[in-house]
């Protein structure tokens, strides 16, 4: 039983939100196993995603619209105390990110954004506030309507 169709707007964790393209049948390892086709425009890649680990990825819907408040109120938040060891910080921020929850996402950039704001971050770091915003930007996109550069301009404004 799939959980979603072909048009659906899902995020996968650690790429981002994206549409169903297809549902297809592959051999894996001898095995026929049922995938999910899924463009992600945003991180400019496709991804195969197996129906059965769906759920164990952390694969789920987008937001509701109405979630995006909840999503300003985070990037408004008081930033964190954030580890001063920067390789904790960032395997911290990682599994933050890996969660998939939209408001964990949030609070990482929200967090680095104003790290790096004070004292440029290091360039792991760097990385990680960009695929971090380019996952909870590519939601915003799907979600609420936005252009790109709206759903940057409505994420920075909010830091």
């Amino acid at each position: 039983m799939h959980k979603f169709s072909i048009g659906d707007h899902i995020v996968y964790p650690m790429y981002g939100a994206g549409i169903i393209t297809d549902i297809v049948e592959k051999d894996f390892l001898g095995e026929a196993r049922i995938y999910y086709s899924v463009s992600l425009p945003y991180s400019r890649m496709d991804a195969s995603v197996p129906v059965d680990n769906c759920e164990k990825l952390g694969v789920r819907s987008i937001i509701d619209k109405s979630r995006i408040a909840e999503v300003i109120e985070v990037l408004k938040g008081e930033t964190e105390k954030m580890n001063p060891n920067w390789n904790k910080r960032y395997r911290e921020n990682t599994e933050r990110m890996q969660t998939g929850d939209v408001l964990e996402v949030a609070a990482v950039v929200r967090n680095l954004v104003r790290t790096d704001r004070a004292k440029p971050l290091s360039t792991g770091e760097k990385k990680l506030l960009g695929t971090a915003k380019q996952i909870l930007e590519s939601e915003l996109i799907y979600s609420g309507g936005y252009t790109m550069e709206e759903a940057d301009h409505l994420v920075e404004s909010n830091i």
